[in-house]
């Protein structure tokens, strides 16, 4: 490798270091991914999750593709989503260790399986469950476009998000009313 060789690899380590920091200053809902059926399962923590289309309705999350929950949609083309409340900052950290793999994450949590059979976690903000319509394969992630097969709205209006490299809590009664106070009008914003 030559010294200029090893200067673009320098300078391509950086400019990743530096897109993540950037990346960080965009909050995101946080959504627990879940994946497979019977005792093959597994679930993780993103923020990802989007909206794509609502006629037909569609969703995408974007999932690395080393991950055991991508193999698992992959093979079963089915996956579920558990957007997550502002009490549940345990469990998104339950599926983002590391340490646990698979059926360990759901183990002394409540959780059921939905009408396709995919593992949904209770007390969620609401749960869907999806058909895989198409996975674009891009880089070290994959694009799961889902189609909807059902889902489960709960009343609770207090979402968590992740912002910074922390999770930060949205709650309905207090943090919107403070959030409208201060908000900017569309017109006059930049």
């Amino acid at each position: 490798m030559s010294k200029a060789d090893l200067h673009l690899v320098n300078a391509a380590d950086e400019i990743e270091r530096q897109f993540r920091s950037v990346m960080r200053r965009l909050a995101g809902g946080v959504s627990v991914i879940t994946a497979g059926r019977g005792d093959d399962i597994t679930g993780m923590t993103v923020t990802s999750l989007t909206s794509l289309s609502a006629a037909p309705p569609r969703l995408l999350v974007s999932i690395n593709r080393q991950a055991s929950s991508f193999s698992l949609i992959d093979r079963h083309r089915l996956f579920g989503v558990n957007i997550l409340g502002s009490d549940q900052q345990e469990l998104a950290a339950r599926f983002s260790n590391g340490k646990l793999k698979g059926k360990q994450r759901f183990e002394g949590i409540s959780w059921f399986s939905g009408t396709a059979g995919v593992p949904l976690l209770d007390n969620s903000l609401a749960t869907i469950e999806c058909q895989v319509e198409e996975i674009i394969e891009r880089h070290s992630h994959g694009i799961v476009v889902g189609s909807l097969l059902g889902f489960d709205l709960s009343h609770r209006l207090s979402g968590l998000v992740y912002w910074n490299g922390q999770y930060v809590d949205i709650d309905d009664d207090s943090d919107l009313n403070e959030l409208a106070n201060c908000s900017v009008p569309f017109a006059h914003a930049r």
